[in-house]
């Protein structure tokens, strides 16, 4: 059995990728920019060259993008959103605009001259160029994700708050590491990884989990 697993973090994503075939010491492992980097990285090119950015995609883990974009507006360089998007940055988009986001929809962006910046949490295209670049074979039987998610917390909770909050409320109902491992139809909210979903799924033949906190 072949299972690529992908631990999704603040500052790297780390892969690897199990064979049963091969002794576990010689897993093929990755460890690469996280997504939110990545769009962090891209927000600040736009800032330097004195570019808006629309910002598309999934509601995606926060943190590097999140800063970047406050940069980004204190530099006084305009921001574009689309709803799912902006959830990224907070669960209140009233307080997204409060920051200087614009919120349009997709059609709107079409006319936009702004640096598109797609939000998401998982790049399986990526993942698999970067592997068949090493002549690995990109089938695998089974796909793990593993992602901490603070959920949508209700207005005025803290998100931080709310994801301690959520972690002891699970681990008081059973302590068991297995408590926080989901197949996707188990899942509370897909909040971290929403529209890879049906990318997940044309993937993989086989199930696949996904570690979650919420």
């Amino acid at each position: 059995m072949r299972i690529l697993a992908i631990d999704v973090g603040t500052g790297t994503q780390d892969i690897l990728l199990f064979d049963s075939a091969q002794t576990l010491e010689n897993a093929l492992q990755l460890i690469m920019p996280s997504p939110t980097q990545i769009a962090a990285g891209r927000i600040r090119r736009a800032t330097e060259g004195g570019r808006a950015v629309f910002l598309t995609g999934a509601v995606a883990g926060g943190g590097p993008c999140h800063w970047a974009l406050e940069d980004h507006l204190r530099a006084g360089a305009p921001a574009f959103a689309t709803h799912e998007a902006a959830a990224t940055f907070d669960d209140d988009l009233e307080n997204v605009e409060r920051m200087g986001v614009t919120l349009v929809s997709e059609d709107e962006a079409k006319s936009l001259d702004a640096q598109r910046v797609e939000l998401r949490d998982v790049n399986l295209d990526a993942i698999r160029i970067a592997l068949a670049a090493f002549d690995v074979d990109t089938d695998f039987d089974a796909l793990a994700l593993g992602c901490l998610d603070h959920g949508a917390a209700p207005p005025g909770y803290s998100d931080r708050l709310f994801r301690f909050d959520h972690l002891r409320h699970v681990v008081e109902k059973r302590n068991d590491l297995r408590a926080f491992a989901f197949r996707p139809e188990e899942l509370p909210a897909l909040r971290i990884i929403p529209h890879e979903v049906g990318i997940l799924q044309d993937f993989l033949a086989s199930p696949y989990h996904v570690g979650k906190t919420s």
